[in-house]
C-alpha cells in the first residue's frame, strides 16, 4: 500500500516536471508569436495579412488532428512529444535564420506558422494522453487546472514581455530565447519515463491506420453523452469565436487602445485566478453541471457586453465571461479523461480538438461580413433598426458587433438550456463508466526517479 501511493506520488512529480517545461515552451512561443504578428503588421500595413497568420495555425491542426491522433495511440507518446517540440524549433531556427540573412518574407510566416502548427497536432493529444497515465485519477482535476494556467498563463504574460523584449533585443532575440525554451522542455522530456497504457480488453484489433481514425468518431457516436458533450462545445466555440473576433473593433469603436489592452489583461489575469482555483480546490461531485453553469454565464456576460458602449461594463463582464471558460474546458478534460481508455485516448482527443476548432474558422470567416454589411448598417443613426432596437442599446459606430454579440449570448444561454435538458448529457459522468484504471506497484515501477513502463504495462 506505502509503495502504491509511492508511486502514484512520484507519477504526479513527473508530470509537474513535464508541466513546467510545457510552460515555459509556451511561454517563449508565446513571445515568438506576438513579435512575428507585430512583424507581419508592421511590414505589410495590412490586418489580411495579420489575420493569416491565425489561419494558418488553425488549419492544419483541424486536418492533420485524426491521423496524428491514431498515430499517437500507435507510438510512445514521450518521443511524440520530444519529436513534435524538436520539430517546433527546427521551424523557428528557420525563421532565425532567414530574418538573419534579410530574406525573411510574409509568406515564410505562414509556411512556417503551419509547420509548427502541425507538430502541435502530435503534441497535444500525446501530452494529453499522458497526463492520464501519470496523474491518479482523484487528481486529474488538478492536473487539468495547471494546464488550463499554463496556456493562459503564456496567453497573459507573453506580449507584455514580447512588447518589452522588442524594445531591447527585437524579432532576433525573442526568436532566440525561444529557442532556449523550446531545448529546456525537451530536455526535461528526455529526463523522465511515461508508463505505457494497457490496450482495453473490450477493444478490437485494427489492421490499419484508416480503421483506427474512424474508431475514434464510432468509439464517440456509440456513446450519446459524450458525442452531446462534443456538439456542444463545437457549436459553443461558434458563438464564442465570433465574440473573440469582434471584441476588439466592439472596443475601440468608442475607447481608445489604452482601454483595450487593460480590458484584455484583466480578462486573460482572470482565466489564470481560474486555472489556480481549479488546480487547487477539490474536484466538484459533477463537473457537467460546472460546465453548464459556465456555459449560461457565458452567454449572459455576452449579452451585456453587446448592450452599452461602457468600458467599465464590458471591462467587468469580459473578465467574467473569460474566468468560466478554463473552468469549463477543464472539466470537460477530465471527463474525457475519465470516460475514454488511455490507449484509444490519442485519436479520441485529436478527433475533438478537430471537431471543436473546426467551428473557428467558420466563425472567423462569418463574423466580419455579418458585422459590415449586415448589423453596422442596420443600427447605424439611419438604419433599419434605429428606432426599435437602437433605443435600447443605441446607434453609431459598434451598435450592430454589440446587437451581434447580444444575439450571439443569447444562442449561448439557449444551449445551455438545452445541454441541461439533454439526459445523456446532464449524466454523461453517471451513464459512462469510467475508463481509466487503476494502477498499481505492478504498473508502474520506480527507478531512481523515474517511471518506467513495466513488463505488464504494454
Amino acid at each position: 500500500m506505502w509503495r502504491a501511493r509511492l508511486n502514484l506520488q512520484n507519477g504526479m512529480q513527473v508530470f509537474t516536471g513535464v508541466w513546467f517545461g510545457q510552460l515555459i515552451s509556451l511561454t517563449g512561443s508565446g513571445l515568438t508569436n506576438f513579435a512575428l504578428g507585430v512583424w507581419v503588421y508592421q511590414t505589410t500595413d495590412s490586418a489580411t495579412q495579420f489575420a493569416l497568420i491565425a489561419l494558418s495555425s488553425i488549419l492544419p491542426l483541424i486536418f492533420i488532428s485524426p491521423v496524428a491522433g491514431a498515430l499517437v495511440d500507435r507510438w510512445d507518446r514521450r518521443w511524440v512529444m520530444i519529436i513534435s517540440d524538436s520539430g517546433a524549433a527546427l521551424s523557428t531556427i528557420a525563421v532565425v535564420i532567414l530574418f538573419g540573412t534579410g530574406h525573411l518574407e510574409t509568406w515564410h510566416i505562414y509556411i512556417t506558422t503551419a509547420i509548427s502548427s502541425t507538430f502541435s497536432a502530435f503534441q497535444w493529444p500525446a501530452y494529453t494522453a499522458a497526463i492520464t497515465m501519470l496523474v491518479p485519477k482523484e487528481r486529474l482535476d488538478r492536473a487539468s487546472g495547471m494546464t488550463q494556467f499554463s496556456e493562459h498563463f503564456a496567453e497573459l504574460v507573453s506580449p507584455l514581455f514580447a512588447g518589452i523584449l522588442l524594445g531591447f533585443v527585437g524579432l532576433y532575440g525573442i526568436v532566440l530565447l525561444d529557442l532556449v525554451t523550446f531545448t529546456f522542455a525537451i530536455v526535461v522530456l528526455l529526463l523522465v519515463r511515461f508508463p505505457s497504457p494497457k490496450k482495453a480488453a473490450a477493444e478490437q484489433p485494427i489492421s490499419n491506420l484508416l480503421q483506427e481514425i474512424t474508431y475514434g468518431w464510432r468509439y464517440v457516436t456509440q456513446r450519446p453523452g459524450l458525442l452531446a458533450l462534443l456538439l456542444f462545445f463545437g457549436v459553443g466555440n461558434f458563438f464564442q469565436g465570433m465574440f473573440d473576433v469582434l471584441i476588439t473593433p466592439l472596443i475601440l469603436s468608442f475607447a481608445t487602445p489604452v482601454a483595450l489592452g487593460t480590458i484584455l489583461s484583466l480578462s486573460g489575469a482572470s482565466m489564470v485566478v481560474a486555472s489556480v482555483i481549479m488546480s487547487t480546490r477539490s474536484a466538484p461531485k459533477r463537473r457537467i453541471h460546472r460546465i453548464l453553469f459556465f456555459q449560461f454565464t457565458t452567454g449572459l456576460c455576452m449579452l451585456m457586453v453587446g448592450l452599452r458602449s461602457s468600458v467599465l461594463l464590458i471591462a467587468v463582464f469580459v473578465a467574467l465571461l473569460n474566468f468560466g471558460r478554463p473552468i469549463m474546458a477543464g472539466s470537460s478534460q477530465v471527463i474525457w479523461q475519465t470516460k475514454v481508455p488511455p490507449d484509444i485516448q490519442g485519436r479520441i482527443f485529436a478527433m475533438r480538438r478537430m471537431i471543436g476548432w473546426m467551428f473557428l474558422p467558420i466563425a472567423f470567416l462569418a463574423a466580419g461580413p455579418l458585422a459590415d454589411y449586415v448589423f453596422e448598417p442596420l443600427l447605424a443613426a439611419d438604419g433599419a433598426l434605429a428606432g426599435s432596437i437602437g433605443q435600447i442599446i443605441g446607434t453609431g459606430p459598434g451598435r450592430g458587433i454589440g446587437l451581434l454579440s447580444i444575439i450571439a449570448g443569447v444562442a449561448l444561454i439557449i444551449i445551455a438550456f438545452l445541454g441541461y435538458a439533454y439526459r445523456p448529457l446532464r449524466f454523461v459522468e453517471d451513464e459512462i463508466p469510467d475508463a481509466v484504471w487503476d494502477r498499481t506497484p505492478e504498473d508502474i515501477e520506480l527507478n531512481e526517479g523515474m517511471i518506467i513502463p513495466s513488463e505488464t504495462a504494454g
